[in-house]
């Protein structure tokens, strides 16, 4: 069982610029809420309450100040600063003390997933006993993504970083569960041709010990990147949408908390103080009614 969880939001989001001059991208808005709300609301649906961030240096205060010290929703949230964004796998070089000797997932702090089965299958991916899980979709554009190709039996055969031609359409997307070898290898990795540590390289590890297995999304479920102003403003839309339509909100994290009872309604108010006059807060206000 996986009970530990990593959120990379370091990274420069130089695609963004130059609103990421000042602040960083995981703090700006999708929507009503910041976007690191919802890759952490990601870790909280799976069950995970042990929680490490890891942000860029000199804007962890920012992080904090949103997020303090995860109490608010029922959790533990710690943060590292991160010198110079040296690639995924670096995670787990940074977090080897966090991660102890227990499993780990690790989300991308600028990934956003939807789904009405999210919750069922993020269950599934925690209960993992050993090897390496990972989320996958299918896209319109392969050559765009490292891509998987899946056998019948949900295993990963092979790994192709943005292949031009690819009988796979399936992107492997920001959301990945390892078991504690994970900081062994990425120890082991050395850094590709742009200075980095590649996911890719790692997820190779398992795939050739026969320990990488995939987990489809599903149809019906949205996995969004929010790397680009394009893509950011494109997510900021969907979810405003979908919670227009329905009068329920993704991410609301302090909601998750109170499902799983992790926080009772004392802590809702809190919140609501917290957040002020605002329309985050209104909703708060009805579910506590």
């Amino acid at each position: 069982m996986i009970k530990k969880g990593i959120i990379l939001a370091g990274g420069h989001g130089t695609r963004m610029s130059p609103l990421t001059k000042a602040v960083n991208k995981q703090l700006l808005p999708i929507y009503d809420k910041p976007l690191i709300y919802y890759p952490l609301s990601i870790l909280m649906l799976a069950g995970i309450k042990d929680i490490l961030i890891i942000v860029n240096k000199g804007q962890l205060s920012q992080f904090q100040k949103v997020l303090q010290n995860g109490k608010r929703f029922g959790i533990k949230i710690k943060y590292i600063e991160q010198l110079s964004p040296r690639g995924l796998p670096d995670a787990f070089i940074l977090g080897e003390k966090f991660i102890g000797k227990d499993k780990v997932a690790l989300v991308l702090g600028d990934n956003f997933f939807y789904g009405q089965s999210l919750t069922l299958k993020l269950k599934k991916c925690i209960n993992l006993n050993s090897g390496c899980k990972i989320l996958v979709h299918p896209v319109n554009n392969p050559e765009l993504y490292g891509v998987a190709t899946v056998n019948e039996k949900n295993k990963v055969i092979s790994l192709k970083e943005k292949p031009k031609k690819s009988k796979s359409n399936l992107a492997i997307t920001g959301l990945y569960f390892f078991d504690n070898k994970v900081i062994e290898y990425s120890k082991s990795l050395k850094p590709s041709k742009r200075k980095e540590l590649e996911i890719v390289d790692l997820l190779n590890k398992y795939r050739k010990k026969n320990k990488l297995n995939a987990q489809f999304l599903g149809r019906g479920g949205a996995w969004l990147d929010t790397g680009s102003i394009e893509d950011f403003y494109k997510t900021s839309a969907f979810v405003s949408a979908l919670e227009n339509r329905q009068g329920l909100k993704i991410a609301c994290l302090e909601e998750i908390a109170l499902n799983y009872n992790w926080i009772n309604k004392r802590e809702i108010i809190q919140a609501i103080k917290f957040y002020g006059k605002c329309v985050y807060s209104s909703y708060l206000k009805k579910i506590i009614e």
